[in-house]
């Protein structure tokens, strides 16, 4: 059958100019107005804030002041555009977990080809340290879960920056691995990944398991300075504990937090530059939520009901916070009332039944991934599936589709998902990495590798990186998104990949938990001290 086309309309040359002509004075109207607007936000510019190549001077904005507007004239904290593409535009590089506010950027490239072993850190011996949670204490070596380092440039120089299991955050050269800056010590190990300050202030953001999340400042010479913390006990309600393993997000000035006392914290940072040109902050605490409510612990029916952190990295699409916590309660929080001195109201939730810690994504429909753990083996996690796709516009009912991963126990999803055009990749703790139909739930294909398998799917330049516990980082030709990918190398490093890694012009940074960093490329020729010939090889 022959689909019927819309009527053709005859419209006179004149006539056609006429339109034309309005259209593009109504365009050249609006974007002045857009203009104007930023301009008298930011106070102006003559250009007297532009620095030397490769510096990230402050421009006395926030990314918000760059975003689209609502309908009330004002910025959206992530607006629409910042789903697939780099923060901002003021920073260049990675600055935080997954990218962006909707954690959908992986990188820049090119990929390599064939990756060796560029550098390594430490020269000798491991990162690790002795740590305790629930009475027991362990040693933990490199980085784990989340992990992600942060590769910026700043200063003529390109910063590899990252927290580890030795209890301290580190300032690397990107190219040779020499330390830019002494480690940054902290009371106990830290998990998760830091942030970079995106509006070009010489400032990162990381949380450690000693109870505190904090603002340190790049721009003191010789070394980093704490410039302000946040206690897990400065508010309550809490459960749980005090670690701090969700990514910061800087909006609009403000710090957007999720922690493992179960609360969001908003902080309305005060960043400035003083007198002396170093960097300042005033923060002050203006918001925090439970991320649990009375209905959630009843529906958990004593089945770990007050287990209730939130260790995701918060996710923001346009003026909506979306996070998670280990009861499954995803919720989402209209932020736009702090800007006038109101109080955010809940839009969104939906309770997944099981520990939700892997981020929520967001894609250029508001539409949400969110991977959901399978240890409770409760009725509702059996029901809903541990993948699942949501529409928050349609709060009553938001499921779109939903995949099932419960073959044993503990399974599900501990990593973050990847979108990549029409799929989303997902990986599992029995070790499955799927490619999704993005529209359908279809699983494409699978493949399986040794897990579990923590680390989150990279995707850049059609290549899917993917770390397993056997550690060997594989790399996947995802050109053509409807086959099964050909792998095009691989390189065994060893100890379990759990970090995410992070790709920036040629070269992919993570660490394991044999307790290194590593730094490869395709002019790495250096040899692993603890896997041998590292030099990658070709795939299948």
């Amino acid at each position: 059958m022959t689909p019927q086309r819309p009527a053709r309309v005859r419209v006179s040359h004149r006539t056609h100019l006429i339109r034309r002509a309005v259209a593009i004075g109504t365009i050249v109207i609006i974007v002045a107005a857009i203009a104007g607007y930023v301009s008298a936000r930011d106070g102006g510019s003559d250009g007297a804030d532009a620095d030397s190549a490769g510096s990230t001077k402050p421009h006395h904005t926030t990314s918000t002041a760059r975003a689209e507007l609502d309908a009330a004239g004002h910025p959206v904290l992530s607006p629409t555009s910042g789903v697939g593409k780099p923060w901002g535009g003021t920073v260049d590089g990675l600055l935080t977990f997954r990218g962006n506010p909707t954690r959908t950027y992986y990188g820049q490239g090119p990929v390599p080809k064939r990756p060796g072993i560029d550098w390594y850190y430490p020269a000798s011996g491991g990162m690790c340290s002795a740590s305790s949670a629930k009475g027991v204490t362990k040693t933990w070596c490199g980085a784990g879960w989340t992990g992600q380092p942060a590769v910026f440039e700043h200063g003529g120089r390109t910063w590899v920056v990252f927290g580890a299991y030795d209890r301290a955050v580190h300032f690397m050269d990107a190219k040779t691995g020499e330390e830019i800056l002494p480690p940054f010590p902290t009371g106990d190990i830290i998990k998760g990944s830091v942030t970079v300050d995106p509006d070009g202030y010489p400032l990162i953001y990381i949380g450690s398991r000693d109870n505190y999340f904090r603002v340190i400042a790049l721009d003191r010479p010789g070394r980093a300075v704490e410039l302000w913390k946040l206690s897990a006990t400065a508010v309550s309600p809490t459960l749980w504990n005090n670690d701090w393993d969700g990514s910061g997000l800087v909006l609009d000035d403000m710090l957007i937090e999720g922690g493992e006392n179960s609360q969001l914290h908003v902080v309305k940072l005060g960043r400035a530059t003083g007198a002396d040109g170093l960097a300042t902050v005033d923060p002050k605490l203006i918001f925090h939520t439970p991320g649990w409510d009375a209905q959630v612990i009843r529906d958990l029916a004593g089945n770990r009901d007050h287990e209730m952190s939130i260790e995701d990295s918060t996710t923001v699409f346009r003026d909506t916070v979306y996070f998670a916590n280990s009861g499954g309660l995803v919720q989402g929080w209209d932020l736009a009332p702090l800007r006038s001195g109101g109080t955010p109201t809940r839009t969104f939730r939906y309770w997944t039944g099981d520990d939700t810690d892997a981020a929520v994504v967001v894609d250029e429909h508001g539409d949400l991934y969110v991977g959901v753990e399978y240890e409770r083996a409760n009725d509702r996690a059996k029901e809903v599936g541990q993948i699942l796709k949501l529409d928050p516009s349609k709060p009553d009912d938001p499921v779109v589709w939903k995949i099932d991963d419960q073959g044993s126990n503990p399974a599900g999803v501990w990593s973050t998902m990847a979108l990549d055009r029409d799929v989303v990749y997902a990986t599992t703790n029995g070790g499955r990495l799927m490619g999704i139909d993005r529209n359908t739930g279809e699983v494409r294909w699978t493949k399986h590798l040794p897990g579990p398998v923590w680390q989150s799917p990279v995707v850049v330049d059609h290549v899917l990186i993917e770390g397993d516990c056997s550690g060997v980082l594989h790399g996947y030709d995802v050109a053509d998104t409807r086959q099964e990918p050909r792998e095009l190398w691989r390189i065994d490093l060893g100890g379990c990949i759990e970090a995410t890694p992070a790709v920036w012009k040629g070269r992919v940074y993570f660490a394991t938990r044999a307790g290194r960093f590593f730094a490869l490329s395709d002019s790495g020729r250096k040899t692993s001290p603890t896997a041998g010939d590292a030099r990658g090889s070709t795939g299948e």
